[in-house]
């Protein structure tokens, strides 16, 4: 049960929640007879994305060959796509299984918190990624030294603490708000976008920082990303022979896809959510972006890498 406090209008009408210990989160379907079929389904992606990454993670760590900045920030990417996923399909699967849609306040804060942690850590970590393309093909004479690994593990320590502090900076927003006109989340996750749009109060201040956090936290990785790219193709476009165009554009392949397919469904997914009149239709969305592509990712990698191919391939030879 959600427990607050009702403040009534001259008319006696219900307008504000003041001291709200729960929300009620968005359920996907009403349908009883698709309960079951969601919680399989969304079950089913989960261990998929957890199996899929840990074995990128393996096969990163057994093997000595892949034991290179560009393989060490995918190795921390899928690290990072497991928490992310974690932080909502568990969740899920437990409200549909127990036909229940509530979550704490303090819950709903972690929620949030966890999500905005591991989200920025594998938009950060993209950005890297490009830096580390950037440097292989513009400056390979240069990459050893500039790409060693003190600097590398300063730049995972720098993503997770930039996230950490987006983080805690959505945290101190949402625990500005002392009243709300609902306690339903149209999502089926506390969504740190979600909360402040439920306050009863003047919410002008909250919305510029949160703008100013998208335009930091969002917008910086792209252009980071596009600039780096752009240097990339520059350099390629002058390699003289179309075979050594081939092989410096194939090693960006991979991350290129995983970076079209994380901003694609992204930025689909709050839009639709912003555009659209119904809930459920944001929340599938969201499922993309939350779900799908953290699932997709270790496919993209070992799929198009034939290095990662061949490390799996002595991983399995290994356990057999």
């Amino acid at each position: 049960m959600v427990y607050f406090t009702i403040i009534k209008d001259e008319n006696e009408n219900p307008r504000n929640l003041t001291d709200v210990s729960e929300f009620l989160l968005l359920e996907l379907s009403e349908d009883p007879e698709l309960q079951p079929v969601l919680a399989g389904l969304f079950l089913s992606m989960y261990l998929v994305t957890v199996l899929g990454n840990l074995l990128i993670i393996l096969a990163v760590s057994s093997d000595s060959h892949l034991h290179t900045p560009m393989y060490f920030f995918l190795s921390n990417l899928s690290l990072a796509d497991i928490a992310f996923t974690s932080t909502t399909v568990p969740k899920v699967i437990v409200d549909i299984q127990t036909h229940s849609r509530v979550i704490s306040y303090v819950g709903c804060l972690t929620q949030m918190s966890l999500f905005a942690i591991f989200g920025d850590m594998e938009d950060m970590l993209l950005s890297v990624m490009a830096y580390d393309r950037f440097v292989a093909i513009c400056y390979p004479l240069y990459y050893p030294v500039i790409m060693n690994p003190c600097f590398c593990g300063f730049l995972v320590l720098l993503s997770f603490f930039l996230s950490l502090l987006d983080s805690q900076l959505h945290n101190c927003i949402a625990l500005q708000i002392t009243c709300f006109k609902d306690a339903e989340i149209p999502n089926f996750f506390c969504d740190p976008s979600q909360l402040p749009h439920l306050a009863c109060c003047d919410t002008f201040t909250n919305n510029i920082v949160m703008y100013f956090l998208a335009a930091i936290f969002g917008f910086l990785p792209i252009l980071g990303i596009l600039f780096s790219y752009y240097k990339i193709v520059s350099s390629i476009l002058r390699v003289p022979s179309s075979g050594g165009r081939y092989k410096a554009f194939s090693t960006c392949g991979s991350h290129l896809s995983v970076v079209c397919l994380f901003y694609g469904t992204g930025v689909g997914g709050y839009l639709s959510s912003d555009v659209s009149s119904y809930p459920r239709k944001g929340a599938v969305a969201s499922v993309m972006y939350t779900v799908v592509t953290p699932m997709l990712n270790p496919f993209i990698y070992s799929l198009r890498n034939r290095d990662i191919k061949s490390a799996l391939r002595q991983l399995q030879a290994r356990i057999l």
